[in-house]
């Protein structure tokens, strides 16, 4: 992937929920709830701070995160999926 986010920027692959049926009862895609929960593709250098130093991220490349339903921003690079976040949108490290 040629994505290199910036400053505190995180990009996210949502894993994909699993699939349940109850009976015959069939879930269009477009009613499913968003999954929360995904991997770390790819890291920026951190935030500035006031005195000009880099924070450090706390994530990294690999790491299993949950975040917020409705955080980031959706994007689509080679058919593939992902989501855009700050780091402070990403609640824990599973």
């Amino acid at each position: 992937m040629s994505l290199k986010p910036l400053a505190d920027r995180v990009v996210v692959k949502p894993l994909d929920a699993d699939e349940q049926k109850v009976g015959t009862i069939i879930i269009p895609d477009t009613a499913k709830e968003k999954p929360m929960q995904g991997e770390v593709i790819a890291v920026g250098p951190g935030k500035r701070g006031d005195g000009g130093d880099v924070i450090a991220m706390e994530v990294k490349v690999g790491d299993k995160v949950l975040y917020g339903k409705y955080s980031g921003t959706e994007i689509s690079v080679d058919n593939d999926d992902y989501l855009i976040m700050r780091e402070s949108d990403i609640f824990a490290i599973i």
